[in-house]
């Protein structure tokens, strides 16, 4: 497999429910820093047939097989260090959400649960939606079957959409303020409140989402945290110039107002934040995870599949928490 083969594989693995033909891959391959014709795409999809990584749909075009997105996800390792932090930065690019008419795109992460375990997950995620640990009490559910987004949610499964924390960087830089994502992590909370990290993962140098890793790792407490005010939960390191401190704190107020929470703490400049170090003329931010209530699952035992950063989504089109509950 080379560099084009696997860019070709991205593509088709991006549009899971989309047919696409040479003319198109060709066109998406430029984003990839790659310029080939469709002559020469059609090359490479032959190739890929012949491996069992995409289907043909006759003159349609193709689509990639269950054999090529776990091709996709073994190769080159190497290659995609860095992929999440690019794909942060990318989606924060991305996120047009305004604050003040709650209108535009935030991002979603995008997990499944068991469909048979779906009273059990609603009551164990409950009270952690009511609690400080979660980016936004607002979710869309969807049974099998059904899209969020472009994703379809597999059969015998629930599909439920969370906001995800770097939602906050698109949010930040519409503003006018940078963000750097540093680690992702497990952050112990005190009563007194967040007290340290336990476990990092650093963004840069790493080709999976940190956090979860931590949450099928289950080095999380989080039900515990809720109920008890200490415990572990997932949670990310960020950095913003100093001179943007003032600014960041009232943006953090209208967010809140708006029920989106999430930023936990935001330090002084220069100065180390909970143990961690931060860079000349920054100041740290403390972030929590979007995926702490499907944490929660796994702690109680069941099993989820996740996808975080999965995709742009309309706030408007999420509901609060409680509302889902009496639909159900």
């Amino acid at each position: 497999m080379n560099k084009t083969m696997l860019a070709i594989l991205d593509i088709l693995d991006k549009h899971p429910d989309t047919i696409l033909g040479s003319r198109e891959i060709s066109r998406q391959l430029k984003l990839h820093g790659i310029e080939l014709t469709e002559r020469t795409v059609r090359y490479h999809l032959k190739i890929l047939d012949e491996k069992g990584f995409t289907k043909v749909f006759g003159k349609e075009g193709r689509m990639i097989t269950n054999k090529g997105k776990e091709e996709l996800s073994n190769a080159l390792v190497s290659e995609r260090v860095g992929f999440i932090i690019s794909k942060i930065e990318t989606l924060s690019y991305l996120t047009n959400f305004d604050i003040e008419s709650e209108q535009g795109n935030i991002i979603l992460n995008v997990s499944f649960f068991p469909a048979k375990e779906l009273g059990d997950a609603l009551k164990i995620m409950k009270p952690v939606f009511a609690s400080p640990y979660v980016m936004s009490n607002r979710i869309v559910l969807a049974k099998e079957g059904e899209k969020i987004g472009e994703i379809t949610v597999p059969e015998g499964m629930v599909g439920l959409g969370t906001v995800c924390s770097v939602t906050i960087n698109g949010i930040f830089l519409k503003a006018g303020i940078p963000v750097t994502s540093r680690f992702g992590g497990v952050l112990q909370v005190e009563k007194e409140g967040p007290s340290r990290f336990t476990a990092l993962i650093s963004y840069e140098g790493s080709s999976l989402d940190p956090l979860i890793v931590f949450i099928k790792s289950r080095m999380t407490s989080v039900s515990h945290t809720v109920k008890h005010s200490s415990g572990e939960i997932l949670a990310s390191f960020r950095e913003i110039p100093v001179v943007s401190i003032e600014k960041a704190m009232q943006l953090q107020e209208k967010l809140k107002a708006i029920g989106i929470g999430g930023i936990l703490l935001i330090g002084n400049p220069n100065q180390p934040l909970i143990e961690m170090p931060v860079g000349m003329d920054k100041a740290g931010m403390v972030i929590v995870g979007g995926l702490n209530p499907i944490a929660a699952l796994e702690e109680a035992g069941i099993p989820t599949d996740s996808k975080a950063m999965a995709i742009l989504y309309d706030y408007s089109q999420l509901m609060p928490f409680k509302e889902v509950l009496k639909g159900i």
